[in-house]
């Protein structure tokens, strides 16, 4: 390991060996735990290890993380907000540093792993306002002397399960909202990116502790599949807001719904820009490359379908190859190079697999795929951004592979294109790229786009904090960020307030004694 890494790690709390969880300023393990090795995709050399928490960890932290809430949830929300404000300071000044690990542990470029901190901190600052924005509404009572209002009030733990893709920026979404709403939080971060996590407890954990926050509003429990089960079906977490596939958001939703719980989920899309008649050619391309290879298409928001029209199909398909042949593929660190890779092995031989599929089911590559191998790519896991003509039916399309394969369809009118882009199980984001403002409108009204992000001249990657984020159908139905996505992380509470001497009822109703 050179002397760069290991000071970074230093400055961001990692040891050779990490502890299994953390209930605050308390990092614990079990004898019985289980070490795992966490390599880099970018040279597959080892960062540190990790000690897996076994269901005995898991407990002690929901038992601390439950008397935590006891507390917090009667600082004022005010007070609450300048705590987070403070992280959002803290997170400034480390942001170089956790950019870097974020961009070595999972693979994404340097500037994305920059800019997914940036994300973290301006959560922080939108968090900051909405501690004074938790609002309820007033309504008139039908009875004579009585008032009516409704307020909020947190839920208690808010379960977080999030995916090695973004492996902070996502968490901090469901955090620092829960945190001025009054909630504790107890997360549990991907197996394959679980030392962003612990750098961000440190830093979390830092601002607390000089607040004397009391142990366990922030909880971090290192785990697989398991300990995310034990959460989902863990009565003693009203919430659970789990990223990942559609695969594990329907047994999350099964085991939080058998219990009669609350979970928001952020699950797999099937992405795709139309491309109209009357776009800009040079914004589509821009939007349609970037949106297709960033983070190695492994973003929920990656393009994965390109609808275009059929007068402008040829030439965007040339100009789209010659952009392609200009990618500059390999170390994520190196801010010269476009595309960085896949997270491990698995996504590389479900990328491979896929594009099999492809060829059988009657796709044509116009820029083919396949494994990258030689200086600079020993870690196995780089591989070629691929294009292929395609028909949406395809069984292929129609499925979320999380790897750099992007999808050209054919479309003759506007109907048809928004038919294409809506006839797949997945429902997150969406664009269009025209100049044509009746287009643009019929794109975005109730019989357009059926995706939970719709987008005019951009691509389909890149959302701001500014606005919920989530989708529809398969993806989970569930909005975190901005906007009011802050009310699924607080009970509501409807209040009658009678301040007459008598006791009319609603409805007219008579009850003489």
């Amino acid at each position: 390991m050179d002397n760069k890494t290991q000071t970074i790690l230093s400055n961001l709390g990692i040891n050779e060996v990490n502890e299994a969880f953390s209930t605050g300023k308390t990092w614990d393990s079990a004898a019985e735990a289980a070490i795992h090795a966490i390599v880099s995709p970018v040279n597959g050399q080892k960062i540190a290890s990790v000690k897996f928490s076994t269901p005995a960890c898991y407990n002690k932290v929901i038992v601390k993380a439950a008397d935590a809430f006891k507390q917090w949830r009667t600082v004022p929300a005010p007070k609450r907000g300048d705590v987070v404000r403070q992280i959002g300071d803290s997170l400034r000044k480390h942001k170089d540093d956790l950019g870097w690990l974020v961009s070595y542990e999972m693979g994404k470029s340097l500037q994305e792993g920059r800019g997914e901190v940036q994300e973290m901190i301006d959560i922080c600052d939108f968090a900051v306002g909405l501690s004074r924005q938790l609002y309820g509404l007033t309504m008139h009572s039908e009875r004579p002397q009585h008032r009516m209002y409704e307020q909020y009030h947190p839920l208690g733990i808010v379960g977080i399960i999030s995916a090695f893709n973004f492996p902070v920026a996502v968490w901090s979404w469901n955090a620092m909202l829960a945190w001025v709403c009054g909630d504790v939080c107890v997360w549990k971060p991907s197996e394959k990116t679980p030392l962003t996590a612990i750098a961000c407890q440190h830093i979390v954990q830092s601002v607390f502790e000089a607040n004397e926050i009391p142990e366990g509003v922030s909880c971090l429990v290192m785990g697989d599949r398991a300990i995310g089960e034990l959460m989902a079906n863990d009565t003693r977490v009203p919430l659970v807001s789990a990223t990942g596939s559609t695969r594990m958001g329907k047994a999350v939703s099964a085991a939080v719904g058998a219990r009669l719980g609350k979970s928001l989920l952020e699950l797999g899309g099937n992405n795709a820009i139309i491309i109209s008649e009357h776009a800009d050619l040079s914004i589509a391309l821009t939007g349609a490359v970037f949106g297709a290879v960033g983070t190695a298409g492994q973003r929920c928001t990656t393009t994965r379908r390109l609808i275009i029209h059929q007068s402008i199909y040829d030439t965007f398909k040339q100009k789209l190859a010659h952009a392609y042949s200009q990618l500059r593929i390999g170390n994520p660190l190196d801010e010269r190079n476009h595309v960085g890779p896949l997270i491990d092995q698995d996504a590389v031989e479900a990328y491979l697999q896929s594009i099999d599929a492809c060829k059988a089911q009657g796709g044509k590559f116009i820029v083919e795929g396949g494994l990258l191998s030689g200086e600079g790519y020993e870690s196995g896991c780089y591989v070629k951004p691929c294009v292929a003509e395609v028909e949406n039916h395809f069984e292929i399309v129609q499925h979320e592979t999380f790897a750099p394969i992007l999808y050209l369809i054919k479309y003759n009118t506007l109907d048809e294109a928004i038919h294409l882009q809506n006839s797949v199980p997945q429902g997150l984001s969406s664009a269009i790229i025209t100049n044509h403002l009746r287009e643009a409108e019929a794109f975005l009204s109730a019989s357009g786009s059926d995706c939970g992000i719709a987008n005019v001249n951009i691509g389909t990657s890149g959302a701001e904090i500014g606005g919920a984020f989530g989708g529809e159908k398969e993806t989970g139905g569930g909005r975190e960020s901005g906007s009011d996505a802050w009310k699924v992380y607080m009970r509501r509470q409807t209040n009658t307030i009678n301040y007459s001497t008598n006791l009319p009822l609603a409805q007219g109703i008579q009850f003489n004694l």
